[in-house]
């Protein structure tokens, strides 16, 4: 099997996809906000990699079409629905970046499925323009696609890790009026006017600024969730906020801002587990990762450090490969439920023992 993480430009080159089905047909892979390969980011590139299993394992490739953002739900059932579950061991998804709601696509995919099964992967994204993502599958390129790669094999092990770094400060603010990822009110005021207000200057450069202010989501009782919420866009007419993934009524949110220092602690605080874990183990594993665009333009020309840190950790015959996205998928740690993950550092660590 090939994945391909690559820049809009190769995705929507008409000789891409023939070279890549050339090679291999079984074929997946997104446009990106940049691709990660061993220990470097790059912009506008490619990133491609192989995978071939030693012993029986194998991987079976479903895509379907995502008509519309209130289709998502939906999609994730269907999408599931053609996922063979007995021996299943892991679940790889890519998805487009726009006019999805990843938080209903996640939930239509786990519904039905066993909570033992970790699912990973992310958003395609189009280097921060948010206008047109592209994915990759057996049957072509295009900008509408879901596919799930589904993994079995008694000799796979997958492990998990999702963590983001970022800072909470003012006040929790009660969500008043939400609809699914579209953010209505807080606090009986406007979302739009609460968070321009907030944002200062930043205003004036939404919804590209809103990357570098993300919220946290508190439960509601006020008590953190772990789950953090970019906004993708704004509606002026409504003073609305779309955000990547749902909130829930009566939910708490809080800004949040980082440093990259504190970006790249919370890399480094989502790989230790894994690589406790798998300390003692000598055998060839991939670890993909998906980490968030927002992530990225925060940390600038540092960007590579969380990569550098991840490669530095693992063993030597781990392949590391992945993308910056528009959402991330991932438990937030193994055994843990499946969640959409905004502005996070996830990773999933594929091994196949002896």
């Amino acid at each position: 099997m090939l994945i391909v993480y690559a820049s809009v430009p190769f995705l929507t080159s008409p000789q891409l996809y023939l070279i890549v089905s050339d090679v291999c047909a079984n074929c997946v892979g997104c446009s990106t906000a940049g691709e990660i390969s061993d220990n470097r980011v790059t912009t506008n590139a490619i990133s491609v990699v192989v995978v071939r299993f030693e012993s029986s394992s194998y991987a079976k490739i479903h895509q379907t079409m995502l008509n519309d953002m209130s289709s998502s739900f939906e999609t994730g059932q269907l999408i599931a629905s053609r996922i063979e579950q007995k021996g299943l061991k892991g679940i790889y998804i890519l998805a487009p970046g726009v006019e999805i709601n990843g938080s209903a696509l996640l939930k239509g995919i786990t519904i039905n499925l066993s909570q033992n099964v970790g699912i990973s992967g992310g958003l395609a994204g189009d280097d921060g323009a948010f206008e047109q993502t592209y994915v990759l599958h057996p049957n072509g390129i295009d900008s509408r696609s879901v596919v799930a790669v589904a993994f079995y094999g008694e000799s796979l092990t997958f492990d998990y890790s999702a963590r983001g770094g970022w800072r909470s400060f003012g006040p929790a603010r009660r969500v008043a009026s939400a609809k699914a990822n579209l953010l209505f009110e807080l606090d009986d005021k406007p979302a739009l006017d609460i968070y321009k207000a907030y944002l200062g200057e930043y205003a004036e450069d939404l919804p590209a600024s809103g990357l570098l202010f993300p919220f946290e989501v508190l439960d509601e009782h006020g008590e953190p969730t772990g789950i953090i919420r970019t906004i993708l866009g704004v509606d002026e007419q409504s003073k609305s906020l779309v955000l990547a993934g749902e909130v829930n009524e009566n939910q708490y949110l809080r800004l949040m801002n980082a440093s990259t220092d504190d970006l790249i602690s919370g890399a480094i605080d989502a790989i230790a587990p894994i690589v406790k874990k798998n300390q003692d183990e000598d055998s060839h594993s991939l670890a993909l990762v998906t980490s968030c665009v927002g992530r990225k333009l925060v940390m600038g020309d540092r960007v590579e450090e969380e990569i550098e840190e991840l490669n530095r950790q693992l063993s030597d015959n781990t392949n590391i490969a992945g993308f910056y996205s528009y959402g991330e998928i991932s438990p937030s740690c193994s055994g843990s439920h499946c969640e959409l993950h905004n502005q996070t550092f996830t990773l999933m660590l594929l091994r196949e023992a002896h």
